[in-house]
């Protein structure tokens, strides 16, 4: 067992695509501009906002219209970031029964910091700790920075933590920070998929964690 449980967030601990596809299809529509199906949009996710409005946007940086795209989707996904977006099973039990075996509990996204907060907030209030989103004065991942981040503000040591997520984003930065990975199945990476990215640690529902 670890002592620290360092967790990604979107596609680890909450089910967020629906709501993410509505808000970048939104933006995408008000401007005239070709929108995305579910599964296109999946493969976008895993950066951070400005990368998924890149990777969306026909032109990506390029186009002059990027930085209103992702202003409408921020403005617009901070407004119905609630509407389907739920914990996936089993997620309250294992992070409750962490927090009775007095683990420490934290969170890192690329998801920008008032979105992760309020995520984090709303279904996880009693059982994490620290929850770290994107920050103009901290890389974000798979920069090791916000890990690392979190282990400080946990007063963790990180010999005896853990990074779990589901893509490989998530495997890049657990070995940036020198942290072992464990790479969930219920997210919006497929198994074969995060193995070529180098995975080597698998779990097909929460409460596997706790073994």
């Amino acid at each position: 067992m670890f002592d620290t449980y360092i967790f990604d967030l979107d596609g680890t601990l909450i089910d967020t695509l629906d709501d993410l596809t509505v808000s970048v299809n939104y933006a995408l529509h008000k401007l005239n501009m070709k929108t995305h199906s579910k599964d296109a949009i999946r493969q976008f996710l895993g950066n951070g906002a400005r990368a998924l409005i890149e990777r969306a946007v026909e032109g990506g940086a390029q186009n002059p219209m990027t930085d209103k795209v992702e202003e409408l989707f921020r403005t617009h996904y901070l407004e119905h970031e609630f509407d389907t977006t739920r914990p996936y099973p089993g997620v309250i039990e294992m992070l409750s029964k962490l927090k009775r075996r007095n683990k420490k509990i934290a969170v890192v996204s690329n998801k920008f910091y008032a979105a992760t907060q309020q995520l984090c907030k709303h279904f996880f209030g009693n059982y994490v700790d620290v929850a770290i989103g994107e920050r103009t004065d901290i890389c974000k991942k798979p920069a090791p920075d916000t890990v690392l981040e979190a282990l400080l503000q946990l007063h963790a040591d990180k010999a005896s933590a853990v990074y779990i997520g589901d893509s490989e984003v998530d495997i890049e930065t657990a070995e940036n920070a020198g942290i072992p990975c464990i790479s969930v199945l219920w997210g919006f990476r497929d198994q074969t998929f995060l193995q070529e990215h180098g995975a080597t640690r698998f779990v097909n529902n929460p409460l596997q964690i706790l073994e």
